[in-house]
């Protein structure tokens, strides 16, 4: 499906603009994923003992991972929310907004009093900050990579769409890393009773500096082009699923998620509380660990965006889904010898590599399945929709068939692996006549 007439044939922006845009969106999305892991490493390690202290151990952590849930339910939301404002109004405005609101929840996480100082309240206080920050990511995503990729010349568009993706591995390495940090200083009193809350406090500090960068990023040359030429879609979040080309595109990148959002999960969120907890290694061991993961993800993550502008995103993402599949059962194996070193080695080539390849080409390949005037609803829905069952439900899928299997990781791995094989078909199914640009020509 050739939609050549909405894209801009010729981008006018200088260079200098290009590489405000590209820094911008990195920054962006590294604040906001770093604000939302923050909420997933403290679940795994802090909240299940201060929010809801329960007798048996198990249960206090999977009540953490439900309010980790709860973002994910919100994220949709959010997504169908800002999605609309930023397909009527534009990409900059909303991501400015989406900003502010991230923080101050962010921030607000880390002054909350505990069950023990004020019973009930923590958690419901917790649960509607978690809410906010499941609105607040549910419109960022999209609109980041959105201003990467309609700023991006021909033949760099997966390339450019890569680099909003770093933010994730950069968020992340800097959460875990200061945990770590913290831990390592701190005794676990006072890591409970305040270190946490100085990781979620330092998000307002990201946040002014994401700011004053994105507040200098002008409006992306394709929204506006489709502005002027064809005007903005009366209910975007409507009009996605009228065309039968549309409906299809979005049904398989809902399908195609799975994989990416159900290895993610495995790997930085479940693995916090199976390897502290049933493994039983250091804490600070396995946070460095994911840390060092997500290095590597942020270095190779431009690299196989290059080469997504070769072979083609879709053709990446389908190969790295298929890798993720083959690695789930070998990569438990490695986890029962219960030695920091493999243990750790393993996570790196899990996360680092392997999750790169399915992640790098992600942005562009979801931007490729929507027209300019629904793209960031029609990616938010996306991305955002299937993180509830990717994503969110995951560590609490993996927890509770850990719990079945008796300890042992078999039966969630055969889960794993299936999302693996889900991921990889609907990826191939797209059709390349259905994108609505080709970023290898």
């Amino acid at each position: 499906m050739s939609t050549a007439t909405t894209e801009p044939a010729e981008h006018g922006s200088s260079e200098k603009n290009v590489r405000t845009v590209i820094t911008s969106s990195l920054i962006g999305t590294t604040v906001e994923w770093y604000d939302f892991f923050l909420y997933s490493t403290a679940a795994s390690l802090v909240f299940d003992k201060l929010f809801f202290p329960t007798a048996d151990p198990t249960v206090g952590t999977m009540l953490a991972f439900t309010t980790f849930f709860v973002g994910f339910v919100a994220r949709p939301l959010g997504g169908i929310l800002f999605g609309h404002i930023g397909d009527r109004i534009g990409r900059k405005r909303t991501l400015v907004t989406t900003m502010i609101v991230m923080g101050l929840a962010t921030a607000a996480m880390g002054a909350l009093p505990t069950y023990e100082q004020v019973g009930m309240w923590a958690p419901l206080l917790l649960v509607l900050l978690r809410l906010f920050q499941g609105l607040a990511i549910g419109g960022e995503w999209a609109g980041a990579v959105l201003m990467a990729v309609e700023y991006a010349p021909p033949g760099k568009r997966s390339l450019y769409g890569s680099w909003p993706q770093v933010g994730l591995a950069v968020g992340l390495g800097l959460g875990t890393g200061l945990f770590a940090l913290l831990g390592n200083v701190l005794d676990d009193e006072q890591f409970l009773g305040y270190g946490w809350r100085i990781a979620f406090g330092l998000s307002l500090v990201l946040v002014i500096v994401g700011l004053v960068i994105r507040l200098r990023v002008a409006e992306t040359p394709a929204f506006q082009q489709m502005r002027a030429l064809q005007g903005t879609a009366r209910i975007p979040f409507l009009e996605l699923f009228r065309d039968r080309v549309n409906r299809r595109n979005t049904l398989l990148g809902l399908l195609s998620r799975w994989s990416e959002g159900a290895a993610f999960n495995t790997w930085a969120v479940f693995f916090l509380t199976y390897a502290t907890g049933t493994l039983g290694l250091p804490r600070n061991d396995v946070l460095v660990g994911v840390m060092a993961a997500a290095l590597v993800l942020a270095v190779l993550i431009p690299v196989v965006g290059r080469l997504g502008d070769r072979h083609s995103p879709r053709t990446l993402y389908a190969l790295g889904s298929a890798l993720f599949a083959l690695s789930v059962y070998p990569a438990f194996l490695a986890f029962q010898t219960r030695s920091p070193l493999l243990t750790g080695l393993v996570i790196v080539l899990v996360l680092g590599v392997v999750h790169s390849v399915i992640y790098a080409p992600q942005g562009t390949l979801y931007a490729q399945l929507s027209p300019v005037r629904l793209r960031y609803t029609g990616m938010s829905f996306i991305y955002q929709f299937s993180g509830i069952y990717a994503s969110g439900l995951t560590p609490l899928i993996v927890t509770a068939l850990l719990a079945a299997g008796g300890g042992s990781p078999w039966l969630a791995c055969g889960y794993l692996v299936l999302t693996g094989v889900i991921g990889t078909v609907a990826s191939l199914l797209i059709r390349r006549d259905d994108l609505h640009f080709d970023t290898t020509s």
